[in-house]
């Protein structure tokens, strides 16, 4: 086997290999769309009412006050 043989043998393998990864992805691709539409056709994409968690935001909005207060207070300091 000369040195052109295996060059063009190693460039096909590798062409190969390079089409069956592309091929995967795109598969992959396809089936990650075709799932997400799936789901949300089914709306199995929602949390039901009931088991959605209350947000934090109330419970930290009384700290924010005091952050505030004190960023404003340390900027004080440093300007005097």
């Amino acid at each position: 086997m000369t040195i052109i043989d295996m060059l063009q043998q190693s460039l096909f393998l590798t062409l190969l290999g390079m089409g069956v990864v592309f091929a995967f992805l795109i598969i992959l691709i396809v089936c990650m769309t075709l799932s997400h539409k799936v789901m949300h056709a089914l709306k199995l994409d929602q949390e039901p009412v009931e088991q959605q968690k209350p947000s934090a935001a109330p419970a930290a909005a009384g700290q924010d006050g005091a952050v505030i207060a004190a960023i404003a207070a340390a900027i004080r300091e440093k300007q005097s």
